[in-house]
C-alpha cells in the first residue's frame, strides 16, 4: 500500500525483469514497463516521435531480445540523438 502511495509521485519508474537477469543481460530493465513522465519535455519533438515508434517495436519484442537489441545498437553511437537516428523508425 505504501509503495502504490509513492509510485504517484515519482517521476520515473524503473522494472527490472528476472528473465533477464537469468539470461545474464545487462541492465535487467523491462523496457515496456518502464519510463518516465513527461519525457516529450526531455527531448526534440523528432526525437520524442522516434522514441514512440521504437517503443512500439520494442512492446512487440520479448523483453530479452529488445534489450540485447538496445545494447548492441546503442553502443555503436555515441549520443542518445544520434542512437534514435540510427533506427530506422518510419
Amino acid at each position: 500500500v505504501i509503495f502504490e502511495e509513492f509510485k504517484g509521485t515519482g517521476n520515473l519508474e524503473i522494472v527490472l525483469d528476472r528473465r533477464l537477469v537469468d539470461k545474464r543481460i545487462w541492465p535487467a530493465i523491462d523496457i515496456n514497463r518502464s519510463g518516465t513522465r513527461r519525457e516529450e519535455m526531455l527531448m526534440s519533438p523528432e526525437e520524442y516521435r522516434r522514441v514512440v515508434i521504437l517503443r512500439r517495436v520494442l512492446n512487440d519484442m520479448n523483453p530479452p531480445d529488445a534489450m540485447e537489441l538496445l545494447v548492441s545498437r546503442m553502443q555503436k553511437t555515441k549520443t542518445n540523438a544520434e542512437f534514435l537516428m540510427s533506427m530506422n523508425l518510419k
